[in-house]
């Protein structure tokens, strides 16, 4: 009985994937000039606690690409606090 619950956890564990989300605004990137930020969510990402201004990110840029992704890092921190604190990264691309 503890195999199976061990095996169907790493199953599991074997069948997530990383979330990723991009918005093009304007032309889109310009260039490789990158700002990151963490958002921060609790309770498997229900409630944000504090989320980044893309605005304020992307500065006076009229063209530019925000990407939001829940990256490798971002799932570990997920899985070891078991998903009261879930973070995403924003990287906003000028």
């Amino acid at each position: 009985m503890i195999k199976k619950t061990i095996l169907s956890g790493f199953i599991c564990l074997l069948l997530t994937s990383c979330y990723v989300q991009t918005t093009v605004v304007g032309n889109g990137a310009q260039g490789n000039n990158e700002t990151k930020k963490w958002n921060h969510y609790v309770i498997g990402g229900l409630a944000p606690v504090g989320v980044a201004d893309v605005s304020e990110m992307a500065g006076d840029a009229t063209d530019y690409t925000v990407t939001t992704k829940h990256s490798f890092v971002n799932g570990l921190i997920a899985s070891i606090t078991f998903g009261i604190y879930t973070p995403t990264t924003t990287i906003v691309t000028k």
